[in-house]
């Protein structure tokens, strides 16, 4: 932020370019809350939940399951009875409906937007309380707000981090990935 804020000699132009900045990337420390990923097959796959389950980035079309149930890359359903019981009757399972199932395991929870809401707090605080950002925005403060801003941050970041532990998320985010994917 020290190019933003001219190390906290701040005009209207900086204060503008800093507000945005914070502001932005608070924005994606909330949405990256709910992004996930994870490994099928070979491929490591990124993701963000929805209410409905989760929401595939990098899917390609030779990537989808469907091809195997039959060569023209339609669902069995009633019409075709006897086929779609052959089907299951010889182990080919409908992998699209299980994959449905299995994505909607990983749908948005409330502790999701707990995780964000306490994430975007950590960011906001700490970039808040840059020494810089506070020379621009608050360029005379009083010696309770100098306190305050000293120990904000780490009371927050305790805060936070407590609440973390005490109840984790399964997401792992699009920066994770698995020891396996790194290795081929």
């Amino acid at each position: 932020m020290p190019s933003f804020t001219n190390n906290g000699a701040c005009i209207t132009s900086h204060k503008v370019l800093t507000s945005s900045a914070i502001i932005t990337f608070s924005l994606v420390c909330f949405i990256s809350s709910f992004t996930d990923s994870f490994i099928a097959g070979e491929k490591l796959y990124y993701c963000i939940a929805t209410p409905k389950g989760l929401h595939i980035f990098n899917r390609n079309k030779n990537d989808d399951a469907d091809d195997d149930v039959n060569d023209n890359n339609k669902v069995p359903n009633e019409r075709e009875g006897d086929n779609q019981v052959q089907l299951i009757e010889e182990g080919v399972i409908n992998r699209v409906y299980d994959e449905k199932e299995i994505l909607a395991k990983y749908r948005l929870q409330f502790i999701d937007f707990v995780h964000a809401f306490c994430s975007w707090l950590v960011f906001m605080v700490y970039a808040t309380c840059s020494s810089d950002v506070l020379r621009c925005f608050y360029p005379h403060p009083s010696d309770n707000v100098n306190v305050l801003m000293m120990n904000l941050p780490l009371a927050v970041g305790g805060a936070v981090s407590f609440l973390f532990m005490l109840f984790p998320t399964r997401r792992r985010g699009i920066g994770y990935a698995d020891k396996e994917a790194q290795k081929k």
